[in-house]
């Protein structure tokens, strides 16, 4: 699969927010995303099947927090394996089925720890758990890895390496989560893309982008940067709005059509690769598949 001959036929769409798919189908808080790959087969599946109706080319399985590390927190570190592939084989399954020729990347978030000086996570600790879930997705019969909303630059270059070991070849896509700050952008942990971008593609990723944090406004400024560090093309999925609470429920307010009106606009400025993170409903995807001219 050659992702660039994708691009360059046109922009690659990708799907929007798991999280919200996955409340608005029961998912509780305390509840364990990844362990919904087995225990509730049907609702992820019909999650991607919304967002590759919407007019997704590539959906990204439900295993942002699949790292054995991560997972430690319910309790499910030792069924990494399990869940990753569970979730690799629904995407694929429902691609396969109903969606052929659209592709599946494998999702791949932060472990949840903190390296030095933060934390005292062990670099070669981080390394094999990312190494463990990004080979569990590949056997899972994913396209790509897509590791994302990264904070930490070291953190991101041992994702990136693992992913780029275990990947046999697959293209390994690396974003991270950056909002204005006095001077650019910044990631919390203060990496500016103009240190993230050079560092992640010597590690092997095929292009570094940006996800989450900030909306579609505050994104569009960031692509043609991104875009310009990769030589030219780069990958952007911004939030749906800011979220806020209504009662005991999170809200986007966003619509759909002025989501879709700003991202339309990311492919001209460098981005090959656009959708939505949290709170992009398969209504926004399907309004920018329209914008996008689908």
């Amino acid at each position: 699969m050659d992702l660039f001959a994708r691009i360059a036929e046109r922009p690659q769409l990708l799907d929007g927010g798991l999280g919200l798919a996955l409340m608005a189908r029961g998912f509780a808080a305390g509840e364990c995303p990844e362990e919904w790959n087995a225990s509730h087969p049907a609702e992820v599946a019909d999650i991607h099947r919304s967002f590759y109706a919407a007019g997704s080319d590539i959906v990204n399985t439900n295993t942002f927090g699949g790292t054995a590390l991560r997972l430690e927190a319910h309790g499910l570190s030792a069924r990494a394996v399990e869940l990753n592939e569970a979730g690799a084989r629904l995407a694929t399954g429902v691609r396969d089925r109903e969606f052929p020729g659209r592709l599946v990347a494998g999702d791949i978030g932060p472990s949840g720890k903190m390296l030095k000086p933060m934390g005292d996570a062990d670099p070669e600790a981080l390394r094999a758990s990312f190494f463990e879930q990004a080979a569990a997705l590949v056997a899972g019969g994913v396209d790509l890895l897509n590791v994302e909303t990264m904070f930490d630059l070291t953190e991101a270059r041992v994702a990136v390496e693992a992913a780029v070991a275990a990947a046999g070849g697959r293209p390994v896509l690396a974003s991270l989560a950056f909002k204005p700050a006095a001077k650019g952008y910044r990631t919390m942990m203060g990496v500016s893309p103009e240190q993230a971008v050079p560092a992640l593609l010597a590690a092997g990723a095929a292009l570094v982008g940006c996800n989450c944090e900030i909306t579609a406004e505050a994104m569009a400024d960031l692509v043609p940067i991104l875009a310009g560090l990769n030589g030219g093309t780069t990958y952007a999925q911004p939030n749906a709005g800011q979220p806020r609470l209504q009662g005991d429920a999170t809200v986007y307010d966003e619509t759909p059509a002025h989501f879709a009106g700003i991202v339309a606009t990311y492919p001209a400025a460098g981005a090959g690769i656009v959708g939505g993170c949290c709170g992009t409903p398969p209504e926004s995807i399907a309004a920018l598949a329209a914008a996008l001219g689908r």
